[in-house]
């Protein structure tokens, strides 16, 4: 016998895994986002003797993490996911990277080797710490059953305090299957940075000053929503400031009846030029803008020379709380007088719904405006071709808008998901570009498994365009054979009415904008994932 703690036959009557499960539970945590493996079958086990807290399967781990991202966006508090050992975790990292560019609360839990297993190097053996740590925000190991409880309640407190984030905590398997007399742990309450006086200061002398140049408010995290919005609309009202959002944003709340805001374009040279006139920038839940990447020639930071920032409330700050201090400290208490209008089109850039009018950036987001139904949750992995979105849906329906906050693709399906399962009265509207689609495409079969109520738009340029730009914009000329062939995607073409057919999701395919408009309207008058291939 390796160790005296190995599972028998004779289950015990409380053992790691259900301490820890019952920690989860007492902590509100209830839903739980998994693809186990050998050494977490004893938590396997445990998830089963708690109808209370619901498992969802993804059949590859970056749809796991992914989707309890989308479901922390909406429920506004954390799932856990089930990881297998280091390399489970490795083909979580990405939707976990976007995850902590979002500051979502999600706690991992990754089994390992049993403790006395590990010197015996095995195929699954590795670096977990060294794995999670770039992508999380505390990273524990569990050396014993006597601890779970404790851990568990210090993996949910760092997840949700100071603006929250991801958390890994790694539980060893017989750390999972020993008998223990602990009790589950409450996990302390969530933390907020207190409102800096001096950068209110600041930020009051700034938005004061007549000297030449604007100010500019940047927004970002919970400053985004309606109730926070509207103090910064009246902020701006008051004082003649303007609003920006930043570029990449978890969670914003748009459309009719709301303070419409635009974001830092992606573009550098249209970045630049928006951001010329502002000589002070305050922020609230953000940072400054910076360039996506780096180019040839072009500055890394899109504000002007010796531009003043001033960081009202920083990441891990409460926004709200900044907001309504600065309103009553410039005295702009009452409601908004205005709300910033569409941008005005012009006649030919009024949408025809035709069978000649093309489906391009342009007319796919004239028709998005006319069709996000009220209260919808609209998840954005549109990549190049949204790039209209924001302008074109000011004045949509009212609507949350998700989007992939840490540029690494193959968020949109499983955030989709996750959103799904935090809300399922709303309609969930995911606008996904065919190629990093194929990133975590599995979360349509989770979709139909769970019947979630999630219409998934794939915008089929059968390319990976936004590379071609990038090609351009770095200044590597124009592709040859060997660059198309690695920026191509028609040779074969994707077939997404089949990959939707395999997945278990009925699916339609439109050519031109009035096909689209009547396969969206019809999909939204049906419950359960539906797929549309919008080809461009």
């Amino acid at each position: 016998m390796d160790n005296a703690n190995s599972p028998t036959s004779n289950h015990p009557t409380q053992n790691g895994a259900d301490v820890l499960v019952d920690t989860l539970l007492a902590n509100q945590i209830d839903v739980c986002f998994a693809n186990p493996g050998t050494s977490e079958m004893h938590f396997v086990a445990a998830l089963d003797r708690k109808p209370q807290m619901r498992c969802i399967l993804g059949l590859f781990e970056g749809v796991v993490t992914g989707a309890a991202d989308g479901y922390a966006r909406m429920a506004e508090k954390p799932a856990c996911t089930l990881l297998h050992t280091g390399p489970g975790l490795a083909n979580a990292l990405a939707n976990m990277h976007n995850a902590r560019r979002a500051n979502t609360p999600m706690v991992n839990i990754v089994g390992d080797h049993a403790s006395y297993h590990l010197h015996y190097d095995a195929a699954l053996t590795s670096d977990i710490e060294s794995l999670a740590r770039p992508m999380s925000k505390w990273v524990g190991r569990v050396r014993h059953a006597g601890e779970v409880a404790q851990q568990a309640a210090e993996a949910i407190h760092q997840s949700t305090t100071l603006g929250g984030g991801v958390t890994t905590l790694i539980l060893p398997a017989d750390a999972a299957w020993s008998e223990t007399s602990v009790s589950t742990v409450l996990a302390k309450p969530a933390e907020a940075l207190q409102l800096d006086d001096a950068a209110l200061r600041q930020s009051v002398r700034a938005l004061a000053s007549k000297e030449d140049g604007k100010t500019l408010i940047m927004l970002s995290g919970r400053a985004l929503r309606e109730d926070a919005l509207a103090i910064a609309q009246s902020i701006a009202e008051r004082t003649g400031a303007h609003l920006l959002a930043q570029q990449s944003n978890a969670r914003t709340q748009r459309g009719r009846g709301r303070v419409a805001i635009e974001r830092v374009p992606y573009n550098v040279d249209a970045a630049l030029k928006l951001l010329a006139p502002y000589q002070r920038v305050i922020c609230i839940g953000a940072k400054a803008p910076v360039a996506f990447f780096a180019y040839p020639g072009k500055p890394g930071s899109m504000l002007p020379a010796n531009c003043e920032v001033i960081t009202l409330s920083p990441l891990g700050g409460d926004a709200l709380q900044a907001l309504q201090h600065l309103a009553e400290a410039v005295g702009a208490n009452g409601k908004p007088q205005s709300l910033i209008a569409q941008p005005h089109l012009e006649a030919s850039e009024q949408l025809s719904w035709s069978t000649a009018t093309p489906i391009n950036p342009l007319t796919f987001a004239q028709a998005m405006a006319e069709l996000i139904p009220e209260n919808a949750i609209v998840c954005d992995e549109s990549v190049s071709s949204g790039r209209d979105f924001f302008r074109h849906t000011m004045q949509a329906a009212p609507h949350d808008y998700l989007q992939i906050t840490g540029g690494a693709i193959g968020n949109g399906i499983p955030l989709a998901t996750g959103a799904a399962v935090a809300c399922p009265d709303r309609k969930v509207v995911l606008m996904q570009a065919d190629g990093s689609a194929m990133y975590t495409l599995q979360g349509l079969w989770t979709q139909a498994r769970e019947q979630l109520d999630v219409l998934n738009i794939i915008l089929s340029n059968r390319t990976y365009a936004i590379l071609k730009g990038e090609f351009k914009s770095v200044g590597a000329g124009t592709p040859g054979k060997n660059a198309r062939q690695m920026l191509d995607l028609d040779n074969p073409a994707l077939d997404w009415l089949a990959i939707a057919k395999g997945c278990g999701i009925e699916s339609v395919r439109a050519t031109h904008i009035a096909e689209l408009g009547d396969a969206v309207r019809a999909a939204l008058k049906r419950k359960g994932p539906f797929l549309i291939e919008a080809v461009f």
